[in-house]
């Protein structure tokens, strides 16, 4: 036994001078808990859309390569088809992240420097999406090149709600939780 342990065994009545008042304290829970308004989440953060979303995504993955894996054998008038489908996932796509990039670059919790850092990778992304794009223009049928532009998709999107969870996290570690008596 330490000298701390003693110390606090042998003072142990001196500790028990004071007794919470737990009407007290109820009374300051519940007044706190009727003035609070209840919590509002975007749509973009609430779970049911998050599912919703990842439903659709895998549709739509499952879409291009069903068309590009059983489409392969009828070139001519099923790269039309595949070339339509490309241009609607890619507005799907470009919109969310536009979207997205939005949400960051009016963040009032970020930077000038991080918001530039931040667009610059964006940017390298859509050149390279530029680049995979050209290559799927050449030859419709290539399914590994359809993966790639959808990576890229996943990867903007990854990196945008990889910043904006940050940023979330961070503003929650600084807000005040602690209790008043």
């Amino acid at each position: 036994m330490d000298y701390f342990e003693k110390h606090i065994r042998d003072n142990k009545v001196l500790f028990d001078e004071h007794k919470a008042d737990r009407a007290k304290m109820w009374a300051k829970i519940e007044l706190e808990l009727s003035n609070t308004e209840p919590k509002v989440v975007p749509l973009w953060k609430s779970p049911l859309f998050k599912v919703a979303a990842s439903v659709v995504l895998l549709l739509l993955l499952s879409f291009l390569i069903g068309i590009t894996v059983y489409g392969g054998s009828q070139q001519g008038g099923q790269s039309n088809v595949v070339s339509q489908e490309l241009m609607d996932i890619d507005m799907h796509y470009s919109n969310l992240v536009q979207h997205q990039v939005q949400l960051v670059k009016d963040h009032p919790d970020l930077s000038q420097e991080d918001k530039e850092e931040f667009l610059s990778f964006m940017d390298e992304l859509d050149e390279e999406y530029e680049v995979l794009k050209l290559e799927m223009q050449k030859n419709l049928g290539n399914e590994r090149v359809l993966e790639a532009i959808i990576g890229n998709y996943k990867k903007r999107i990854e990196l945008i709600e990889n910043l904006l969870r940050q940023i979330n996290d961070s503003k929650m570690i600084n807000d005040d939780y602690g209790y008043t008596l």
